[in-house]
């Protein structure tokens, strides 16, 4: 007996999403329909693939090896689908977007309507997480990282860059005057991240000429919730152009000693898993953000 593409694609999925009834869910199927699939491949192969126990599923050592061939099989599949529609000038399918919430809100979340009218046939997924992610774990197609990339098992793509800014609002320099120094910020209320550690490392030079390391006085682990404690007066804050340009634009932020900052981006990567050539919806998906951000939304 054959193995077939179902069989196969219900094993993927059971396997990344951890359970027969993740895995139902994101295929559109029943819970009995998957075990049964997973039955056939099982009695098919005349190996265990999973182990199943009471509180989860788990690859046995012959499932683990047959899982990277399914894998393949399956992302051809679904590969060759996306080329012939790709040719057809019509990308279609669910697309699973990762960001951080930031990004995700001032980036992403303006550009949606455009892409959606230009490729009607693409079901977009958001999501959000500050910290970084497992693309498999969490079912994700395509992730927006700033910074920095560690992960060398992954593939990506240069969006831009997006400098990073010294601000506070008009109200909080009113009432505790503008620094004219960089050693004038230790007598002002710095806002900063309480991690990673990095991210409080400030693009000005002390006297000895090392780069500013701050003590928050105030600290959050979203650059979101430091730009709205900026926006009430809080404190001084470092964030980056693209969650900020608005707001100094409309005045709400303005530079803080802008003329001794030093130029600093932080780079947006777009990442995935992809080792050959991606789908036509990850393809679209990444031309147009590359396309709007070149227009200055960094």
């Amino acid at each position: 007996m054959k193995l077939t593409l179902d069989e196969l694609a219900a094993f993927v999925a059971v396997t990344d999403s951890g359970s027969i009834t993740a895995a139902a869910e994101q295929l559109g199927q029943t819970s009995s329909g998957i075990s049964r699939a997973l039955s056939r491949l099982e009695t098919k192969l005349d190996i265990t693939l999973l182990r199943r126990t009471t509180r989860r599923l788990e690859l046995t050592e012959e499932g683990a090896l047959f899982l990277t061939h399914a894998r393949q099989i399956v992302e051809s599949v679904e590969l060759a689908e996306e080329q012939i529609a790709l040719r057809r000038e019509t990308p279609a399918g669910r697309l699973r977007v990762n960001a951080a919430a930031p990004f995700m809100e001032h980036v992403i979340v303006p550009l949606v309507g455009g892409f959606r009218r230009r490729y009607p046939q693409i079901t977009l997924e958001l999501n959000t997480d500050n910290q970084v992610i497992d693309l498999l774990e969490k079912r994700t197609d395509v992730a927006i990282r700033i910074g920095t990339l560690r992960d060398s098992t992954i593939h990506a793509r240069l969006l831009g860059c997006s400098r990073l800014r010294l601000l506070a609002s008009p109200g909080y320099l009113a009432r505790h005057g503008t620094p004219q120094r960089v050693e004038d910020l230790a007598s002002h209320s710095l806002l900063g991240f309480t991690q990673p550690e990095s991210l409080n490392q400030w693009p000005v030079r002390t006297a000895d000429g090392a780069r500013l390391m701050i003590t928050p006085a105030l600290s959050a682990s979203s650059g979101e919730t430091l730009r709205n404690l900026a926006l009430q007066g809080e404190g001084i804050v470092q964030l980056a152009d693209f969650m900020t340009r608005e707001d100094c634009r409309q005045g709400r932020l303005v530079p803080v000693l802008p003329a001794l900052t030093e130029p600093e981006s932080q780079p947006v990567n777009a990442v995935y898993y992809r080792n050959t050539q991606l789908v036509a919806r990850i393809t679209c998906f990444l031309d147009y953000l590359s396309e709007q951000m070149g227009e200055g939304l960094l």
